[in-house]
């Protein structure tokens, strides 16, 4: 197994943030997340310097350094929601109508699916919250040196979710052939593509940008349906807005050229109601990292 990357922050930054959440009063605890958003995004220029590069194609414009605090913020507030997920808080969901009635077919079915999700909002959490629904689920995830909240989230849906860490050095192909063969599902993010073998342009925030194909070939290989969802935090905020994509279905009478120029269509139209939603909500795009590459 390869060294473990870390967190930003300290080892007990957690276990702080947790034990305050709980005993501090509102007006105390959330003055105290403002201000150290602010040492964050001083102490962080790498980070700061990429959503600076991000939200300069999202609003068209240099954002305003309270605009890069808003979106440091912003994660803070999601990362606070899985924090309390952490401990044993409820989390209500609530699926958007627009295709709901084929999200929900699905679920019913019981058919092991391939989820896909992004870097978006309350995403991280959707993984879990498929367990909850009868789903046995692999997430797949990048495992980090001290990542408490994906260690505790992950023994309170023991029963139901399971981790396959894409940095670790055995064969992630067999793995993820082992999961789908024994009927999970697969839960995965397809904005970030350091681990991803396959990568194909399209169109996203005015560019043709590259991102991870991987999962649908997958579905072709494995005849598995793919779908698409996002979760953003609505009011309260223990309650998750959860939009969906339409089902894509490989076709085992076509071929794989055939399943896979559908598949493109497909997740063309899935990045298209991305864009749409990180539009409407620039703060909630959490990817701090360099934004996808044009294509050449």
């Amino acid at each position: 197994m390869t060294d473990a990357p870390r967190n930003a922050g300290p080892n007990w930054g957690f276990w702080f943030l947790s034990w305050a959440d709980r005993w501090w009063p509102r007006w105390i605890f959330r003055p105290s997340l403002m201000i150290g958003t602010w040492v964050a995004l001083a102490r962080m220029p790498t980070e700061r310097r990429h959503s600076s590069a991000y939200l300069t194609v999202v609003l068209g414009r240099p954002p305003r350094l309270v605009e890069q605090w808003r979106h440091f913020y912003a994660f803070i507030e999601f990362f606070m929601v899985q924090v309390r997920a952490s401990r044993g808080a409820s989390l209500r969901c609530r699926l958007e109508p627009q295709n709901a009635v084929e999200f929900e077919t699905l679920l019913q079915s019981g058919r092991p699916a391939l989820f896909g999700s992004f870097h978006f909002g309350s995403s991280d959490l959707l993984g879990y919250l498929l367990g909850e629904r009868g789903r046995r689920v692999s997430i797949l995830r990048r495992k980090m040196g001290n990542s408490d909240d994906t260690r505790l989230l992950g023994r309170r849906f023991a029963d139901h979710c399971s981790f396959l860490w894409v940095n670790e050095g055995d064969n992630l192909l067999f793995k993820l052939k082992t999961a789908l063969d024994t009927g999970d599902s697969l839960a995965l993010k397809c904005d970030r593509f350091e681990f991803s073998a396959k990568l194909e342009p399209f169109q996203f925030l005015g560019a043709r940008r590259l991102f991870p194909f991987t999962i649908y070939h997958l579905a072709v290989i494995f005849d598995r349906p793919v779908v698409f969802c996002v979760a953003l935090q609505g009011a309260p905020t223990e309650e998750l807005h959860v939009v969906s994509s339409p089902v894509f279905t490989p076709r085992p009478a076509a071929d794989r050229a055939s399943n896979l120029a559908a598949a493109r269509l497909h997740f063309q139209a899935v990045v298209t109601q991305l864009e749409d939603l990180v539009r409407r909500h620039p703060m909630l795009w959490f990817n701090f990292v360099p934004l996808n590459p044009v294509a050449p």
